[in-house]
């Protein structure tokens, strides 16, 4: 993401839409907006079903066409067509920073990394533990993701109450996030591996890697779609084609590429996906629905596993002298850090649509995020904003 801290704009729009809190206003708007609207009697109902409906009248996720097989329906073009841009991105995103950034070394990657591993690892324990011999133990990594965009867009409103190197270690921690969960979602939560598919996914992977130094062209976004045609029906989810193609984007067109992008992705594509996503029908037995495990794994990971896995293995290696605190940055700050990656949104909803396949489990899933990031936002903002 570009730095919304570096306002360095030309004028008043183009610096509201490379900033996070635009970002975080437009989600936010489209999420009202979409659960209100599916909601609402018969218009709700075919609210919901512009999203599912099936090109082919059938189930499945693939429409076959001859031999060609594409997504069949709104809703998987939005999951893994277009959110393969958005992880585009995101590699593009992480690769710079990996180049760089602040995981350019050792000494400046270490704390955010550890603090990541732990804002991962620790959620997924406590949706574990919650679900341990059900069938929601698949949604183990819906709690583990943390949202770039709300988090530096509520760190951004407290001002100077949230100094710049603690916005840098949040920065570089939800990029590791954002990596640690694309891992995830290729480890597990694809479908039945196709051997052919992979194995034509890996031949263009070389040609890419062969041509990496030559002139960026159309014959590289040629075969970064067929790329991504080959992951979509290769068992891998198709999104991960987006971070692979971004990793063999030349270094020098890195920042390009972002500006480029930014605004389709977060404007167009992110919005879209919300609204697609968020199209739920609250159930009759909404708050019965809502005190179950599967509800309350995700809520106690993301707004009590997030900040204890953070700060905790923040603390362990900074009194080990292993790693250092930001700059002007101390423990109470930090606490309101790992507070604040407790929003998860937009990657933990997208865990969401993967982990389940029956609609209720996806809408309880998905109803819980929002209450989890809602507090995760309220309690980090309040720490940070009344806390010395």
């Amino acid at each position: 993401m570009i730095h919304f801290f570096k306002r360095n704009f030309i004028d008043p729009l183009t610096e509201f839409i490379y900033d996070s809190r635009a970002i975080g206003i437009t989600l936010l708007s489209c999420t009202a907006i979409s659960l209100a609207v599916s909601n609402v009697g018969t218009i709700g109902e075919m609210y919901r079903n512009i999203w599912s409906f099936s090109f082919d009248g059938t189930l499945h996720e693939h429409a076959n066409i001859g031999f060609i097989s594409l997504p069949n329906s709104p809703l998987i073009i939005i999951n893994d067509l277009l959110m393969s841009l958005f992880f585009f991105l995101a590699g593009m995103e992480i690769k710079r920073e990996m180049l760089e950034g602040e995981l350019s070394s050792v000494k400046k990657s270490l704390l955010p990394i550890i603090a990541a591993m732990g804002g991962m690892m620790i959620p997924a324990l406590l949706f574990i533990l919650f679900n341990h011999g059900t069938y929601f133990m698949n949604g183990w990594a819906i709690p583990s993701a943390t949202d770039i965009a709300f988090t530096l867009g509520v760190a951004s409103l407290l001002g100077k109450r949230v100094p710049v190197s603690l916005k840098i270690f949040l920065t570089a921690l939800a990029i590791i996030d954002d990596l640690g969960a694309i891992i995830i979602i290729a480890l597990f939560y694809g479908n039945h591996f196709q051997v052919l598919y992979i194995f034509l996914s890996v031949v263009i992977i070389i040609i890419l890697f062969l041509l990496r130094k030559n002139t960026f062209g159309i014959i590289q976004w040629i075969l970064g779609f067929l790329l991504w045609y080959c992951m979509f029906n290769s068992g891998i989810h198709a999104t991960v084609a987006g971070v692979v193609f971004a990793f063999l984007i030349p270094k020098n067109l890195l920042k390009k590429f972002e500006m480029q992008f930014h605004l389709p992705v977060y404007f167009t594509i992110v919005p879209v996906f919300a609204l697609a996503n968020t199209a739920i029908l609250f159930p009759a037995n909404s708050l019965q629905s809502l005190t179950g495990s599967l509800s309350w794994g995700i809520i106690f990971g993301l707004c009590i596993g997030k900040p204890l896995g953070i700060v905790g293995t923040s603390f362990f290696v900074v009194k080990r002298k292993l790693a250092m605190l930001p700059q002007n940055v101390n423990w109470h700050q930090m606490i309101g850090a790992g507070l604040l990656g407790g929003i998860g949104f937009t990657m933990s909803i997208f865990i969401s649509t993967l982990a389940f396949h029956a609609n209720a489990e996806k809408d309880i899933a998905k109803i819980s995020v929002l209450i989890a990031s809602v507090i995760a936002m309220l309690s980090g903002f309040i720490w940070l904003r009344y806390k010395k």
